[in-house]
């Protein structure tokens, strides 16, 4: 059977906390990805860690959202630290999604839909008509018509974005067995997103709070 992948959500700039992070999710059971936000990719130290991090997939989840010409040259900008993943906000526009795509070379850019902190109300709040699974749908288009690499989309979505986009869903809004939502609202455990045709997962707090090691046991014990 396939190594389920999964992208560790490195939420943090404290240096020290990340290389403890790398040590103890290393496993032969899971094929673990890292993925920096921008707490850590704005950070002091962030920049030199990256490029100095060998034989490991890498995931920076910058979530580009400008015009067309700034996402390209953003893109550009980090190519020397040879990520395997770049995220871009597909609400920038089919245009700006392109042209950040024509520049990715080796790098996978990867279409963000509706954060999974945002639900109906929120989308509303914000000014959307349509709601979380039009909108995404009609996204997942979009990443189609630029040919990204990958979508991001919550675990609730993967059904109906599967329909027009065949490549990969990696899923955030993971949460172990019995932990909170916190400020996710769109959730599933592991077991269910994978069910659901998720590609890989990411998942933050459910690993890196607490007892890692004790939280990798607890995952691999889902997934079986």
């Amino acid at each position: 059977m396939k190594k389920p992948k999964i992208f560790i959500a490195c939420d943090t700039a404290n240096l020290k906390k990340l290389k403890k992070i790398v040590k103890e999710t290393q496993t032969p059971k899971i094929n673990f990805g890292y993925k920096f936000g921008l707490e850590f990719l704005n950070s002091k130290d962030g920049r030199k860690f990256i490029f100095n991090f060998k034989n490991k997939l890498t995931f920076g989840d910058y979530k580009l959202a400008d015009i067309p010409n700034t996402c390209a040259s953003a893109i550009k900008a980090v190519k020397d630290l040879r990520l395997n993943y770049i995220t871009i906000h597909l609400s920038s526009g089919l245009k700006a999604i392109k042209a950040a795509k024509k520049v990715s070379g080796s790098t996978k850019l990867i279409g963000v839909t509706v954060l999974t902190s945002l639900d109906n109300n929120s989308l509303k709040e914000i000014g959307f008509s349509k709601n979380v699974r039009k909108l995404v749908f009609h996204q997942a288009k979009l990443a189609n018509k630029a040919k990204l690499d990958a979508i991001v989309c919550s675990p609730h979505e993967i059904g109906i974005v599967k329909k027009v986009f065949k490549k990969e869903i990696i899923t955030p809004g993971i949460r172990l067995p019995g932990d909170k939502r916190q400020d996710q609202k769109r959730v599933m455990t592991p077991k269910q997103a994978f069910k659901n045709g998720a590609t890989a997962l990411v998942i933050g707090r459910s690993i890196i709070k607490g007892n890692i090691k004790k939280n990798i046991s607890k995952l691999i014990k889902e997934l079986e």
